[in-house]
């Protein structure tokens, strides 16, 4: 059984390569730059840009199923062309967005593209990543030992990547899971000071959380680069899922807690969902200096 996995050089797809070869499977890592991927002798790795469909061809040949990174403008060109190779599932990296209905335009379509397509197909939804926290906080953690963050009492429940790569390789391994859409959170409902608290716990430091403004969390993001800069806007509210403007008084009339329980990974594994506390545990080397 040959396996394909796209942005296998991702937090979440790093994980699925390594849990496919290690179940056995052949793996195929897709990756723009095979020479720095970095991935053990038993992975196969093949060039190929999913923004760019026709890269696929070599990659997709003998593949019985494929991992599929969501970019929704070469969706339905990539799923055809799985379904012309020959691949009889896919698993999409989807999000919990599609779920609650706020995502139209990024994940959506490219479940859409699956499901016509006629394959197998699962749809793994993550809600919020734990690993945002490491984006958004790291930097300033190590280097002055501070959170600055709009909003400590924004709460809800962050995923680790392993829970997304687990049902991810699961839906890939095993059958029983095709049709199906699986929408993952943490199991618990944190606020963003309590999260800062457990990454100090886990990184033995105190770290300070300081209250700022929108405006100045923005242009703290905007300096820091990356995916900080790319995602202030959304992720403080400046702009809705689409990139239109937000509704800030319904952002502020929001109760997560009315959402009722939230789905974990525990749904397709039968394993209980990893913590926060076990994240910032298994990440608390990238929060310390050097």
């Amino acid at each position: 059984m040959a396996i394909l996995v796209t942005g296998a050089t991702g937090n979440v797809g790093r994980n699925v390569v390594r849990q496919l070869f290690e179940a056995g499977a052949e793996v195929r890592a897709l990756t723009r730059s095979p020479h720095t991927a970095g991935f053990p002798e038993v992975v196969r790795v093949v060039a190929g840009d999913l923004m760019q469909p026709e890269s696929l061809a070599e990659a997709l040949k003998g593949v019985d199923r494929m991992y599929l990174f969501p970019v929704a403008e070469t969706a339905w060109e990539v799923a055809a062309l799985a379904r012309q190779a020959g691949v009889r599932r896919i698993v999409v990296l989807s999000s919990g967005a599609v779920t609650t209905g706020f995502d139209s335009d990024f994940h959506l379509p490219v479940e859409q593209a699956v499901e016509a397509s006629g394959l197998e197909w699962t749809h793994v939804r993550p809600g919020e990543f734990a690993m945002n926290k490491l984006a958004l906080w790291g930097s300033s953690i190590r280097v002055e030992g501070v959170v600055r963050d709009p909003n400590p009492d924004a709460a809800w429940c962050p995923v680790h990547e392993q829970d997304i790569a687990d049902v991810a390789a699961l839906a890939l391994l095993e059958d029983g899971h095709c049709g199906r859409a699986y929408t993952l959170n943490g199991p618990e409902m944190l606020s963003h000071r309590r999260q800062v608290e457990l990454i100090a716990e886990a990184i033995g430091r105190p770290i300070r959380f300081e209250v700022v403004s929108r405006d100045e969390a923005r242009e703290n993001y905007r300096k820091q680069g990356g995916f900080a800069a790319a995602n202030a806007d959304f992720l403080l509210g400046f702009e809705d899922y689409s990139g239109g403007e937000t509704d800030l008084q319904a952002l502020k009339e929001f109760d997560p807690t009315a959402t009722g329980p939230v789905s974990t990974a525990e749904e397709a594994t039968g394993v209980p969902a990893r913590t926060f506390a076990q994240w910032a545990h298994d990440h608390a080397r990238e929060f310390l200096p050097g």
